[in-house]
């Protein structure tokens, strides 16, 4: 049985990651946060020792890596915000943990080869979570991409949208510096899907970037990519709208929808499992979302939120919904 420690225990995503721990065999041995709404906890794992100071959770897996017992970690996950994630993972390295972390592991490309450094140093690996790679609709179409030798180029429109409320501007969500902005915090998980498939970027075009929505043209090795992202609840289709809905997602290929709906609540196990025995995405398969979501923050738009290029779209013709 191998142990486990959490930081990051009250967000949104650390259920999945509980989850993954319980389903898998394992234990979580100890977890931190700043806020203390962290009873979910026990439907998993009762016994955790938790923690609100950084500090004394510090003290805590040194003392057990020094005890040299049964309850030393073995593993980190990291559902911190994406800001800290460079700091976690570190820290992981250095207490002798293998570090699990989610998307981005860092929010510049320029910090991964000193995360390959310290690998290297501590003997320890760095593991991404990109869950969406073992989805079997995403895996199916990248074994049908592979599979075509014709050297044809795909047409790809990516549309997602997720309502959020006010309350997201005022949290580090809403703050480019600690998120990296709608791109890296919506948007990464599937440009790395993407790039995935249809292989590496030639060309990175900025269309529209705003705090709320982002648009543009990804040239892929094998593909054309036209994405809109928006956290605005008036951008979702009025029929999602009218069911309750306020998230929509749509991938469509040479105008056919890929349908990948259903099956995201298992992936995050699906991942566990995966790096405990023996494989895991690594610090290189990040690397090149990375370097997308970098990019499109890097990139200088003219006053109205666009980059000056003959393709410029609005944001509601970005709007891949009919």
């Amino acid at each position: 049985m191998k142990n486990f420690a959490l930081i990051g225990a009250a967000g949104y995503i650390a259920p999945r990651h509980m989850k993954a721990i319980k389903d898998t065999g394992h234990c979580l041995v100890a977890a931190l946060d700043r806020s203390d709404s962290v009873g979910i906890i026990d439907s998993y794992f009762p016994e955790t020792d938790f923690f609100t100071e950084f500090e004394r959770f510090d003290r805590y897996v040194e003392k057990l890596r020094r005890s040299k017992n049964d309850r030393q970690i073995h593993y980190v996950s990291i559902a911190s915000p994406n800001y800290l994630h460079d700091a976690h993972i570190r820290f992981a390295l250095r207490v002798g943990a293998d570090a699990i972390c989610e998307k981005p592991l860092v929010l510049h490309v320029f910090n991964l080869d000193p995360l390959k450094e310290l690998e290297q140093e501590f003997g320890k690996r760095v593991y991404s979570v990109l869950q969406l790679r073992l989805h079997p609709v995403i895996r199916a179409l990248k074994h049908k991409i592979d599979s075509d030798t014709s050297g044809r180029r795909y047409s790809v429109d990516l549309t997602y949208i997720t309502g959020r409320g006010r309350w997201y501007k005022y949290s580090w969500k809403g703050d480019e510096d600690k998120s990296g902005g709608i791109a890296t915090n919506i948007g990464i998980h599937f440009f790395d899907i993407l790039i995935w498939i249809f292989g590496g970027v030639k060309k990175n075009i900025v269309h529209l970037r705003t705090f709320d929505r982002a648009a543009g043209f990804l040239e892929l090795e094998k593909a054309d990519v036209r994405w809109f992202l928006s956290l605005r609840a008036d951008d979702v289709p009025s029929p999602i709208m009218q069911a309750g809905k306020k998230t929509f997602r749509c991938i469509t290929i040479d105008g056919e929808e890929l349908e990948f709906t259903e099956g995201f609540t298992e992936l995050h196990t699906a991942i566990y499992r995966d790096i405990l025995e023996g494989r895991g995405f690594g610090i290189d398969d990040s690397a090149r979302s990375i370097e997308i979501v970098h990019r499109i923050r890097e990139i200088e738009l003219n006053p109205s939120g666009g980059q000056r290029h003959p393709y410029l779209i609005s944001g509601r013709e970005a709007l891949h919904v009919r």
